[in-house]
């Protein structure tokens, strides 16, 4: 069996499922490391920061390939908000965001093994969430069980109907993988497309 070059450092299948949409092969391989924030690190920089340790942590281990990394950290008013759970937590998620902007900061890092240099960037989406009553918002989260996403909302899926607007310069990067990004750091490092 080859190995492909490219590598995602991921454990996601949301993040495998948008790097699939590019029609390149790819391995995964899961990183094992502590994904928790640092003391007075800012939402942006934890994102940053946990991207590239995702993908040096693969790196080091498959010497030679270019690995994928990437996290994302939500924010309300510059307090970071994580992966809800359950459903309660999700709830009492859902009801604090109601009617307000949330702010998701989605990294990306490129790890090239090949000579040991890292592409890195922080892309933003601006996500306002309707302001709905708790029934609503209940009965979303029992029909979706969004648990493992942060904010607790599947923009890709029914989560789209508890969000009024979505402001990014990427459409993926809210859901994990910013694609636009990406595959302008791998056109920097010499990634073909198109089966050119």
């Amino acid at each position: 069996m080859t190995s492909s070059l490219l590598v995602l450092a991921s454990s996601s299948a949301y993040r495998k499922e948008l790097l699939s949409r590019l029609q390149l092969p790819f391995d995964v391989a899961v990183p094992d490391i502590d994904e928790s924030p640092l003391p007075g690190e800012t939402p942006s920089a934890t994102a940053l920061r946990l991207a590239r340790e995702k993908a040096a942590a693969v790196a080091a281990k498959l010497p030679g390939r270019v690995v994928i990394g990437s996290d994302q950290v939500a924010t309300l008013d510059d307090q970071q908000i994580g992966k809800p759970g359950d459903h309660a937590n999700a709830l009492a998620q859902l009801q604090t965001m109601r009617g307000r902007e949330v702010v998701f900061h989605t990294a990306l890092c490129v790890w090239d093994g090949r000579d040991q240099t890292f592409q890195l960037e922080d892309i933003q989406t601006v996500v306002k969430f309707r302001d709905l009553p708790d029934a609503e918002l209940d009965a979303y989260l029992r029909i979706e069980q969004p648990y493992d996403c942060a904010g607790s909302a599947k923009n890709e899926a029914l989560g789209i109907a508890i969000l009024e607007r979505i402001d990014s310069s990427d459409p993926t990067a809210l859901t994990g993988l910013p694609l636009i990004a990406l595959t302008g750091m791998l056109r920097n490092i010499g990634v073909s497309f198109f089966n050119l």
